[in-house]
């Protein structure tokens, strides 16, 4: 038996390492004598600088001085290669949810400009094309932070200047854009979230919940990221609100194509192109994709990794279990996202926190159950 192992990382828990390690386990306590093969994955978030390091070995790390997402000193990596000018950044290294403690998130207050003092820093060096990978967010600034540290200013209808956050958004009334930026730039804007910018699926509505906003404050990021996108149509003359993927890390993806002309690509589609996974699965008669993430549910099949494997499998056939901690769709619906079946290692039974101080054992124990199924 061939299995391909694909799994992206549980949150709070385990790295996608971690998780595949776990799952290598419960493929030799099942079938001992099976081949097993492991893609290092991201969706664009937590995780992408390690993948895309898995398959460009002679990129250089590049440890930058910047601001977490709360404007706190932070010092934090991203890629380069020299040869060809392209930069490799994970947005979750500097205005990443997991920076935060649970009390201290809240993406009214938050910013990504962290993560512009990177592109700034990759910028100087000659770097020409930049890769983002924006999963992860602790934000809701539809990039105004990120581009605020490339010299965009914003400010309201006193003319007073703003600083880049959540809460600011529906303040602003003019946008300033500097006269310094280089022109031959070229930005790529990873991941795999289908979302709008605003509305009832978009970024506000969709993810600031578990960013730490209640709901009278998600209504308040949403009208912030509405009124945003007036002032660009408005400053502009374009709008790119209702493009599937433009709610991506609170509406960073909107902000990069608006302010910077980017252009979206699918995270698990660019990651596994690196990885060169058709020729993988080909040349190695793949018979199984083992994958999985910290929950799936409603929102999986909006662009997250496990659909986007599952998507990428189908064109060869293969069959795709998987193993999350937390499953809220049914068979049908876990049928429907094309995949044969999956498990959570979570069960009401157990004591409180269980699935996460033991998380690798039950993947693995899962993997088994699953396997057993085939």
């Amino acid at each position: 038996m061939n299995v391909l192992l694909i799994p992206d990382a549980f949150k709070d828990s385990l790295s996608s390492s971690e998780v595949a390690s776990a799952m290598r386990r419960g493929v030799l306590a099942e079938h001992p004598d099976a081949n097993i093969f492991h893609i290092t994955a991201s969706d664009g978030g937590e995780g992408f600088l390690e993948s895309v390091r898995q398959y460009l070995p002679n990129a250089e790390v590049i440890v930058c001085k910047t601001v977490d997402p709360l404007g706190r000193p932070l010092e934090a990596s991203y890629l380069i290669d020299r040869d060809n000018n392209v930069a490799y950044i994970e947005l979750a290294k500097a205005s990443g949810l997991e920076l935060l403690k649970p009390e201290d998130r809240n993406p009214l207050f938050t910013s990504t400009k962290g993560t512009g003092v990177q592109i700034a820093d990759a910028i100087r060096r000659g770097m020409k094309t930049i890769y983002l990978g924006i999963g992860g967010s602790a934000t809701n600034d539809a990039a105004t932070g990120i581009v605020s540290a490339l010299g965009f200013k914003f400010s309201d209808e006193s003319g007073d200047l703003l600083d880049p956050c959540g809460n600011m958004l529906g303040e602003v009334s003019a946008i300033e854009k500097p006269v310094s930026l280089p022109e031959d730039l070229k930005f790529y804007a990873i991941n795999d979230v289908l979302n709008p910018l605003y509305g009832p699926e978009g970024a506000a509505f969709t993810y600031a919940k578990q960013k730490g906003a209640s709901t009278a404050e998600i209504k308040l990021l949403d009208a912030g990221l509405q009124n945003i996108s007036e002032v660009i149509r408005s400053t502009y003359g374009m709008d790119h609100s209702d493009v599937p993927g433009s709610g991506a890390a609170g509406g960073t993806a909107y902000g990069l194509k608006a302010f910077l002309n980017a252009e979206y690509i699918s995270g698990v589609s660019f990651l596994l192109k690196l990885a060169k996974f058709n020729e993988l699965v080909d040349s190695e008669g793949i018979d199984l994709i083992l994958t999985g993430e910290g929950c799936i549910d409603s929102q999986t099949a909006y662009g997250k990794l496990v659909s986007g494997v599952a998507n990428e499998a189908r064109l060869h056939n293969i069959p795709v279990m998987a193993v999350c901690g937390k499953l809220n769709l049914n068979k049908d619906e876990v049928r429907k996202l094309g995949m044969f079946a999956a498990d959570e290692i979570y069960r009401p039974d157990q004591p409180e926190g269980y699935s996460y101080s033991h998380a690798a054992s039950l993947i693995s124990k899962r993997t088994v159950e699953l396997l057993s199924q085939l």
